[in-house]
């Protein structure tokens, strides 16, 4: 779950994002390269990564999975708007036209996301010393192999293929980590978890409420930020929330909401005090003069001059570490990219397989192959039309991202009302609703017969002959 919903995305930022943010606040904030920049940084980080992107996948997986499981509807993703537009409706036009929408986003999303993992490995293969410049063809002889890798995985099952992986990914991740964690500034690390939570807390409000009613500065910030990552979450969430949905079957709907977003918001925030506390650590004790520590990044023009391609390698060849080690764990490190995009992409192609197969559980491959392919291409044609420049690339992976999403806007808001609907109408609910009414009416009725004296109540089993003679009134509706 944790592969398959932060994808390549934490291992991109998990450096550059912080560090960019504790140069260059975001505006009308604080000052950068100040101990206050640094809380703030790690709270606007937290507030991109950790409860938002998995309340939008809580959304649709719970949507799902509560339609599938306990309704007995399709897997497809219009199934959720039954409550709102009728079944009628929903395996009709309108129904066909909000599962393109979830495929299209599906589609763009993760194509986004293929093209981050290419331009981030491209500059690892630079910093390992591989090759001295990796220009767009073998960027796209990048996301060829990584769209193999992924249609291969995605062909062979998701117990298979997106659990294989995901746990070799997951120890790679861990024993970088770690390496980060003891070579680096240790105790700094260690005091920014308990600070960025705070900061998260405290600029909460500000954050939640930025909109470029704040000045052309803020609305500048917003669409490379804030307004990305909300369409990049939103063009995920088709495909999180489904794959979610289908490993979640047996679990309450308090269990499915605490575990989708409290547990990868732990993971994230720990993740991103290690690399993005770090790199803040190493950045501030060489600012201070400290030693022979050198800068990760310096600003220029009034901006911070950080290469988010290869700043996390950056952050690796500043360790303590002899060069031959760190030449090894850059290289290890790229793999961890490409296997960290993989489980996303799989089960991204699965659920395009799902929505365009009339919601089958479990599409052919054919269909799997196709939509991965699929991906692919157009992670291709988007990383060449941002143009030869990486940061011109991601700039236009960026922009393509926001269009894309922008329509699927509608159909998650309409789908937080349908949800509603759904539980509100849950016999559990219900029961729970009569019960606190009868017991109500009950206290009422002894308040009054007993005029305010001490009571209580008792429950005890009406004969049957009582039953049979209260169980329709004149109307004919039931009263027992």
């Amino acid at each position: 779950m944790f592969a398959t919903g932060m994808g390549i995305g934490l291992v991109f930022s998990a450096v550059g994002e912080p560090l960019f943010f504790y140069m260059s606040p975001p505006p009308n904030t604080v000052d950068g390269s100040t101990a206050e920049a640094m809380g703030t940084s790690m709270g606007t980080t937290l507030f991109h990564w950790t409860l938002y992107p998995w309340a939008m996948y809580a959304i649709v997986g719970l949507g799902v999975a509560y339609g599938s499981f306990r309704l007995g509807r399709s897997q497809l993703f219009s199934s959720m708007f039954t409550p709102l537009f009728g079944e009628r409706a929903v395996n009709g036009a309108g129904g066909k036209v909000i599962n393109i929408l979830a495929i299209l986003a599906t589609l763009f999303g993760s194509a986004c996301s293929l093209g981050l993992g290419a331009i981030q490995i491209g500059g690892g293969i630079e910093s390992a010393g591989i090759m001295s410049d990796v220009s767009s063809p073998i960027l796209v002889i990048i996301i060829a192999i990584l769209t193999a890798a992924f249609v291969a995985s995605a062909v062979s099952g998701v117990a298979k293929g997106i659990q294989w992986l995901s746990n070799i990914n997951m120890v790679l991740a861990i024993i970088i980590a770690l390496i980060v964690f003891i070579g680096g500034p240790t105790l700094f690390i260690l005091n920014v978890i308990p600070s960025s939570l705070g900061s998260f807390i405290q600029d909460l409000p500000q954050m939640a409420s930025r909109t470029a009613a704040n000045g052309q500065d803020v609305n500048t910030w917003l669409s490379s930020w804030t307004v990305f990552y909300w369409a990049w979450w939103v063009s995920w969430s088709p495909f999180v929330g489904l794959f979610i949905a289908r490993i979640s079957r047996g679990r309450t709907v308090r269990q499915f909401v605490l575990g989708v977003l409290i547990v990868p918001s732990v993971v994230s925030t720990i993740w991103f005090a290690i690399f993005g506390g770090g790199a803040i650590g190493i950045q501030e004790r060489a600012e201070r003069g400290e030693g022979t520590v050198k800068a990760l990044a310096k600003i220029v023009d009034g901006e911070p001059d950080i290469n988010m391609d290869t700043i996390l390698f950056d952050l690796l060849g500043a360790l303590p570490l002899p060069n031959a080690i760190a030449i090894i764990l850059m290289v290890v490190t790229v793999i961890l990219i490409a296997i960290f995009f993989v489980p996303g992409a799989d089960s991204a192609s699965i659920v395009m397989g799902t929505l365009s197969a009339n919601g089958r559980e479990e599409p052919g491959k054919g269909l799997v192959l196709f939509w991965g392919v699929a991906t692919g291409a157009v992670a291709a044609v988007m990383l060449l039309a941002g143009g030869s420049d990486p940061a011109e690339a991601l700039e236009g992976l960026k922009n393509i991202t926001i269009v894309a999403a922008l329509p699927f806007v509608i159909v998650m808001l309409l789908l937080c009302v349908a949800v509603w609907k759904d539980l509100s109408r849950d016999p559990l609910i219900i029961q729970g609703q009569l019960a606190n009414h009868v017991l109500e009416q009950s206290v009422a009725t002894a308040v009054n017969e007993y005029d305010g004296s001490v009571f209580g109540l008792e429950t005890s089993e009406l004969p049957a002959e009582d039953i049979e003679n209260d169980s329709d009134d004149d109307t004919g509706t039931s009263q027992s």
